[in-house]
């Protein structure tokens, strides 16, 4: 049996993009893929996350939001930093570990500016799901878009 390839996917506070990655490759990617997230900070599950990963039939209940320090022991494959505070900031890995940089735009940045302009929460989600469906493109290029 191939040992599987382990991914920690790192933001800065560990409650949307990066557990959006979590959820979708332990979703799509489990036989091949082991996925942590964890952030430069801990904000918790971020509710519209949530909401949106169960439309598509995605249950990231059971995760939780980590800090970085959390994961100073494990021996890990490659780190993937989804914000760029997250990449600035991103401490230094044993030379084993790939670092890879794939950024994406931040869903509850984009809806707070959709709210200060009035739009329903149904408008605001739209900011999730379409991060949450450009993540989902991400993790099914993976690993071999990682070219380890």
């Amino acid at each position: 049996m191939k040992k599987k390839l382990k991914i920690l996917y790192l933001c800065t506070g560990n409650s949307c993009r990066s557990q959006m990655a979590e959820g979708w490759t332990r979703h799509l990617k489990n036989d091949q893929i082991e996925a942590f997230s964890a952030g430069i900070e801990t904000h918790g599950l971020n509710p519209h996350m949530v909401k949106v990963m169960a439309e598509v039939g995605v249950d990231v209940t059971g995760q939780k939001s980590e800090n970085i320090r959390d994961f100073a022991d494990t021996a890990l494959d490659v780190v993937v930093t989804v914000c760029g505070h997250a990449h600035e900031t991103c401490p230094i890995f044993p030379t084993n570990c790939q670092v890879v940089h794939s950024g994406f735009p931040d869903p509850p940045k984009m809806a707070k500016e959709l709210a200060d302009k009035g739009a329903s929460e149904e408008e605001q989600l739209t900011c999730y799901r379409q991060v949450r469906d450009e993540i989902r493109a991400y993790v099914e290029s993976l690993p071999e878009s990682l070219n380890l």
